[in-house]
């Protein structure tokens, strides 16, 4: 089951670390605005964007796989159909570095039996939530 309650979700808060798998270079949209937010607020965003090579002043990476540094969470801003195949590299990850214990799934984005997937792998999941959104409410 998703977290969802505020211990919870404070809890997950707390971690500093953030890859942004769908992170945007256009100002405006969430993908671009959530995770400068969060980074106003102190979290080490790291952009997964195969297209870009710097977004919000920090180099771009193609995918987790490059990305040298530990994750705390992996936060998805790309369509549910595409969900299991991060999933999936999330938990080749984890398996090899240990690193990455919580995959966000920003809001709209859903798939249970990825999400089940995950879950059972020992990861935390939150699906269809906004980090923003919860970071303002339980950490402001």
């Amino acid at each position: 089951m998703p977290v969802s309650d505020a211990a919870g979700l404070t809890e997950i808060l707390k971690k500093q670390t953030v890859a942004v798998i769908g992170c945007s270079t256009t100002p405006g949209k969430a993908a671009h605005e959530v995770p400068a937010y969060l980074q106003r607020h102190g979290y080490t965003i790291i952009p997964v964007n195969p297209y870009a090579d710097e977004i919000l002043g920090v180099p771009a990476v193609e995918s987790l796989a490059d990305i040298d540094s530990e994750i705390d969470i992996v936060d998805v801003f790309r369509p549910s159909e595409e969900v299991a195949g991060i999933v999936d590299s999330v938990l080749d990850r984890h398996e090899a570095r240990g690193d990455v214990d919580t995959i966000w799934l920003q809001l709209g984005i859903h798939d249970d039996d990825a999400v089940a997937k995950a879950e059972a792998a020992g990861l935390t999941v939150v699906e269809d939530r906004c980090m923003k959104v919860e970071h303002g409410l339980l950490l402001r």
